[in-house]
């Protein structure tokens, strides 16, 4: 009778342990998709602003209808720049917007808006990237490329 109870109570803990395992590692992939989620929200209000800005007239501020994204910076829509220590390992460049789910960059080859954003994990390690290529002032001129890390 003694060894059935041992052999039950051993049965019981890796039981519960690999019930902790599959708990941990399942919450670790959410955590990346929730993360990926909110650099994608992230990026298409940036998107959303810039399409705003290219509508608005140069009078108040916009790019006045122009043809192209030339000189369209973050703080022209309303963004901080510059490394505000939220991701530590990294440092985000005077040109660049940072928050607590990424740093977003901002580049431009005339006619087309890449908005780039990379989260970090607590190393400085890439967690997601997530690339927005605006092509014009309409909700369909969005186009979304997410890449999740391993």
């Amino acid at each position: 009778m003694g060894q059935q109870q041992l052999l039950l109570l051993v049965l019981g803990i890796v039981i519960v342990g690999l019930s902790v395992v599959v708990g941990i590692q399942a919450f670790s992939e959410n955590q990346k998709k929730a993360n990926a989620d909110s650099l994608v929200n992230d990026a298409i209000r940036i998107a959303s602003d810039a399409q705003a800005w290219k509508l608005k007239p140069s009078a108040f501020g916009g790019g006045s209808s122009a043809t192209d994204w030339d000189g369209l910076t973050f703080s022209q829509i309303g963004y901080s720049t510059g490394d505000n220590g939220l991701h530590p390992g990294t440092d985000a460049e005077a040109t660049e917007h940072e928050n607590l789910n990424g740093v977003f960059t901002l580049s431009d080859d005339g006619s087309e808006l890449t908005i780039t954003a990379n989260s970090f994990d607590g190393n400085g390690d890439a967690l997601n990237t997530v690339v927005l290529v605006v092509s014009g002032t309409t909700p369909g001129d969005i186009a979304t490329t997410i890449n999740a890390a391993e």
